[in-house]
């Protein structure tokens, strides 16, 4: 099935009848919703020990209570590991979806990578995810989605692409080849280990560099169309599939958003700096790994192309706010104002490495995203923050307000974060994809493990680096 038909809404009584428990937000009688032990798809010690460690610290029970639940909801509920031919192999769902997203599994384990060093099978799976994602890379770079199994054909064959079986969907996103590579470069970095990173994880990073030149489109379009028959716009592909078209710049194409929702102008903006970021994470892996002098040559310099005609094309001038970075441009002067609650957003890109919070120009961005000027940003009773097309107006997604928070350096807003993020629950336990700006009970998605791991992490970061906010 796919995202758009788990477009679940619940409400604070079904959640009451379904865990058998009354609600009550004083913090008392909360009830148990994390998955039993037993029933557990992996344990790690080290994320237990974290549990009880930071709740401790937080004096709202139902916070704590949020964090129990949502911090190991990805090694609960979605991770299927297992060794192959001797080698850890690890299979994330995104949560009620059977399928592995590339961005989605590296960002669900991301939280825990600290956490390897003290725990064994923890760092095996995180490795087993590695290896998983340089299969799916090397089987179809252009895909953004994959299943375990090889041989099954999903909904969307049909798609006037070049669909194959044991792809999901083949939207492509630039940020679906960034998100392995920040995993492995953050795995590299904290464990020392190589063990992933031998000539099939290499020659994924090839395919990498060759579809963002492809996807330059310096001499034509390139090899990559994609058009589906469905009544919602944002899953189509004009003019032919390829999109509207873009003057080459040295920007990489990105015919989908990180929300799965096609681009308008397919430079996007906040992907091409992740994509910088990422390139030369490859090219210091490989020059350590001894590896391909030419391939590392060709990411430096592609890095150094990108960010050239960042600074060219991604600053347009805001009467309100000055010099702010677009979302979107084409390359002929055209710029889309406006942010989207998915990660990479022009709001996350601190988060990603893209470049420091006090840039002046991502300060003067973070205000105008964060406001009425920013198309899909919302405010209403039970809270603010952006959403976007894909789940529909009004609708805010608890991405970009834990992002908000990870990005901040005002204790205030960081508490007014977390704050709106434990009243969105509605009382289920976890985060959701969505809700609606006065009612936090009308939301989508139960199961939506990225969010829940990344609400987590936020926590987390608070508590190390902001322990007051949480007592």
């Amino acid at each position: 099935m796919n995202r758009r038909t788990f477009l679940h809404q619940s409400t604070l009584a079904s959640v009451a009848v379904s865990t058998g428990s009354a609600l009550n937000f004083s913090g008392r009688d909360l009830p148990t919703v994390r998955v039993a032990a037993n029933q557990r798809n992996f344990r790690s010690q080290a994320v237990e020990d974290t549990i009880r460690m930071v709740r401790t610290q937080i004096k709202t029970t139902e916070l704590g209570w949020l964090f129990e639940n949502c911090f190991p909801n990805t090694l609960d509920t979605t991770v299927d590991f297992s060794m192959v031919n001797g080698r850890p192999d690890t299979y994330v769902i995104t949560g009620d979806i059977d399928a592995m997203w590339l961005r989605d599994s590296t960002a669900q384990v991301w939280p825990y990578l600290p956490l390897m060093k003290q725990d064994e099978p923890l760092r095996q799976l995180i490795e087993g995810v590695i290896n998983r994602q340089t299969r799916n890379i090397r089987k179809d770079p252009y895909a953004n989605a994959f299943y375990k199994d090889d041989t099954k054909v999903g909904e969307w064959k049909d798609d006037k692409t070049d669909m194959k079986p044991g792809l999901h969907e083949r939207k492509w996103e630039i940020d679906s080849l960034c998100y392995p590579i920040r995993l492995a470069y953050a795995y590299w970095k904290q464990t020392g280990s190589v063990a992933p990173f031998d000539a099939d994880w290499q020659d994924a990073m090839r395919l990498v560099v060759q579809t963002f030149r492809e996807q330059q489109r310096k001499t034509g379009n390139g090899p990559y169309k994609f058009e589906r028959t469905t009544s919602w716009a944002t899953d189509g592909v004009p003019l032919s599939g390829y999109g509207y078209p873009v003057r080459p710049v040295g920007l990489i194409c990105s015919t989908f958003r990180p929300s799965d929702d096609a681009t308008i102008f397919p430079f996007l903006i906040p992907a091409n700096f992740f994509a910088v970021t990422s390139l030369r994470q490859m090219a210091d892996m490989l020059t350590a790994l001894n590896g391909n002098a030419t391939l590392i040559a060709d990411a430096r310099a592609l890095a150094g192309e990108v960010e050239t005609a960042l600074k060219q094309h991604a600053v347009v001038r805001h009467p309100r706010f000055g010099n702010v970075y677009a979302y979107e441009v084409n390359g002929f002067g055209s710029y889309n104002l406006m942010d989207d609650a998915n990660v990479p957003s022009l709001l996350a890109m601190p988060y990603l490495g893209s470049m420091p919070v006090s840039n002046p120009i991502y300060q003067n961005t973070r205000k105008l995203v964060l406001s009425q000027d920013n198309p899909f940003y919302f405010e209403g009773k039970a809270g603010a923050g952006i959403g976007g097309p894909h789940a529909g107006m009004d609708m805010i997604w608890p991405l970009s307000i834990i992002m908000r928070g990870m990005t901040s350096t005002d204790d205030r807003e960081i508490r007014t974060c977390l704050n709106t993020l434990r009243a969105s629950n509605a009382g289920t336990g976890f985060m959701h994809e969505s809700f609606h700006k006065n009612d936090a009970s009308n939301f989508t998605r139960k199961w939506f493990a990225w969010a829940n791991t990344l609400f987590g992490e936020f926590v987390l970061k608070t508590f190390n680096d902001r322990r007051h906010l949480l007592s």
